[in-house]
């Protein structure tokens, strides 16, 4: 085996063994090493030079790359998934035929529709998931994605975040989480729109808590404008503490009459 290689492989075993120790300071330590040393490799992305080695270098990049994306994930940084993913996905669209397909990818693609859902980013998230073939709809981690995105578009919350509890692969459970806040955050902001006060059964139920103490939680720390007090969940003071936007009327109407008058000249 190539001598440059060999340190790669055996740099990323030491990897794979702290992050099997969780020792996450050296996995991030370990993973810079890596990406310096596959710049070294003319047969990757975007180059893709036919070299010797070039099969087995773009499968051991193509696993790095993976679990930078998994380790992203643990240590719940987003920035770096959004960037590890950019830099692996050319592993998945242009090595076909050249590498065997891995385990990990239908996962890992179902992982990056569910951050870009969490992140709100629906255009982008159609768009990736045109990228796919008719078969990977079929794999449960992108079917579980584009169930969530329907569900959520569908204002069906309740199925949202009953999702949690049947996630296809271990590390769907972070952007899980972020997406029940958002969940519960949008139908927070609807409530209080909606409703002067709401008592705590109907509020715990509407942001679907199991209990009194979830609730208080959830308001204490996202929305300690709300008052409780009696029984009840009061929003009118949240409302109260918006600003109200003033209509600017008597601008409007003389705008309006000026583009009458230039209109008339016009025919």
């Amino acid at each position: 085996m190539d001598p440059k290689l060999t340190e790669v492989a055996q740099m990323f075993a030491r990897f794979k063994a702290a992050y099997s120790r969780n020792d996450l300071d050296a996995c991030v330590t370990l993973l810079s090493q890596l990406k310096v040393q596959l710049t070294k490799f003319p047969s990757l992305p975007p180059m893709f030079q036919q070299t010797p080695n070039a099969v087995e270098e773009l499968k051991l990049a193509r696993d790095i790359y993976e679990h930078a994306v998994v380790l992203s994930v643990k240590l719940e940084d987003q920035d770096a998934f959004e960037r590890d993913f950019c830099q692996l996905k050319p592993y998945y669209m242009d090595t076909c035929g050249i590498i065997p397909p891995s385990p990990e990818e239908y996962p890992i693609l179902g992982l990056n529709l569910l951050r870009l859902l969490v992140q709100n980013r629906i255009a982008e998230f159609h768009t990736e998931l045109e990228l796919l073939p008719v078969k990977a709809l079929e794999h449960p981690c992108i079917k579980h994605a584009v169930e969530l995105e329907q569900s959520f578009m569908e204002g069906a919350y309740n199925r949202v975040l009953s999702a949690r509890q049947a996630v296809p692969h271990e590390t769907y459970v972070y952007f899980m989480d972020l997406l029940a806040k958002t969940v519960r955050d949008e139908i927070a902001g609807c409530s209080e729109k909606g409703y002067d006060s709401l008592s705590i059964s109907d509020a715990k139920q509407m942001l679907m808590f199991t209990s009194d103490q979830e609730l208080q939680q959830y308001i204490t720390e996202e929305h300690p404008e709300w008052e409780i007090k009696n029984g009840s969940v009061f929003f009118q003071k949240a409302k109260e503490s918006q600003p109200c936007k003033e209509i600017p009327s008597l601008q409007l109407i003389n705008q309006t009459l000026s583009y009458a008058r230039e209109l008339e000249r016009i025919v």
